[in-house]
Parts: C-alpha cells; structure tokens; sequence
C-alpha cells in the first residue's frame, strides 16, 4: 500500500506523469523485439505498456542537494525560532503571573496588565506569521530549484528505461490506490539525481535544534517550523 505524503509541492503540481509517445514506443518494441516496456523486471501494462510511480516529494528531500539545502534551512531560520520561543515564554510568564495575582490587584492595574498582555499577544503572533511565511517562501524556492532539475532527469530516466507512465503519488488525493513495491522508481530517480546533480552530501551532524523549542514539521520535509503561538 503506498504510503500518502501530506507534503505539498505547488510547482510540481499534482498527479504528474510523464507520457511517452505511443510511436516511439512502438518502435522501441519493434527494434527490440518484445512489447513495448517488456525490458526489466517493472510492472506493465496488460496493453504492454510499461508503468512506474513515483513519490516526487520524497525524492527531492532524498537527494544529496536536498539534505543539504533543508538543513541550510533549519540552521538559517533556527535564530528566528529562539527568538520566538522567548517571546513565547515571555507571554506564557505574563499570563500565569496574572492568574496567580489576578484577585490582588485593583481594577486598573489589572486592566492595564491586561492590555499589556494582549499586545504582547498580538506581536507574537505577527512575528510567527511573519516567520512562517518567510520560512514556507524559502522552502518553495528550493523545492522549485531542485523539483524542476528533477524532472528532467525523471524524464531521461523513463525514457532510458523504457516507461510509458510514470505518476506521482505524493498527492494525498492521488487517484493511485494500489501499486506494487516493484513499479516505484522513487529510489532509482533519487539515485539519477545524484549522479546528474552530485553535491557532497548533507552533514552527518546537523546544526541541533534549539532546546526547548517545540515545533512543527512539514512531512517528508525534515526542516523544523517555528511553533504556531
């Protein structure tokens, strides 16, 4: 059973597959000798098609590049996580200090604790939105940079190999059910990447994340999120 990724890769778009020509096949199966995407030991089609799948959004967080940029990406915005921690903390202290003292203060001192309360609030909450969006608008551009050099090598790779199909499963609402472990080619595209695109790989020893922060993670990503307040 395939594994669904809630991972979301907008440039990529959903449900991707690669058609080869229905007259380079035939000729391929005419020159060879067997029905078209016959060669290997890959599922095909009972019309002789050869077909393939493919989780796109594992493999570009697979890759050598990939590891390397997402954890350029953690140590970039960790800083930017502390700082959000604190603020948090900040809020949280403020919080449980006016519940404990809450009935000992005057009704303008407690108004005004209040108020402070609900600005410090309100800043925190621009500042995580702020993060966020930073944090998502630079994730996107190394999803776009590697997706899109992935998909030329998917591309060289299934015609190498003899595809006629090969879809993307990363899409939850994939209309993918059911495949067999033998069709995914996820391993093989991350294995063609690495030799078209080859970059050291990422260190065995990221940068640690900040203690104490929780967090969000994006799926299949590996790259820390800071905590919605």
């Amino acid at each position: 059973m395939l594994r669904k990724s809630k991972f979301y890769i907008c440039a990529l778009g959903l449900g991707l597959s690669i058609v080869l020509s229905a007259s380079a096949l035939g000729q391929a199966a005419a020159g060879s000798g067997q029905p078209a995407g016959g060669a290997g030991g890959n599922a095909a089609s009972p019309m002789g098609a050869k077909i393939g799948i493919v989780n796109i959004q594992d493999a570009i967080v697979a890759t050598n590049e990939g590891k390397k940029e997402f954890d350029a990406l953690q140590s970039r915005f960790a800083p930017k996580q502390n700082e959000l921690k604190t603020q948090n903390d900040e809020v949280e202290n403020i919080k449980k200090d006016l519940q404990a003292k809450g009935d000992k203060l005057n009704e303008e001192e407690r108004a005004r604790q209040v108020k402070s309360l609900e600005g410090k609030q309100k800043l925190l909450q621009r500042n995580y939105e702020d993060a966020q969006n930073e944090f998502q608008q630079a994730e996107q551009e190394v999803v776009n940079r590697i997706g899109g050099k992935m998909l030329n090598v998917l591309e060289k790779y299934a015609k190498n190999n003899g595809y006629s199909v090969i879809l993307d499963v990363s899409n939850p609402q994939t209309p993918v059910l059911w495949a067999s472990q033998g069709t995914n080619i996820t391993k093989d595209l991350v294995d063609a990447y690495n030799t078209e695109a080859p970059v050291s790989a990422a260190p065995s020893n990221p940068a640690p994340k900040p203690a104490g922060a929780a967090a969000n993670r994006t799926p299949g990503s590996g790259v820390t999120t800071p905590k919605k307040p």
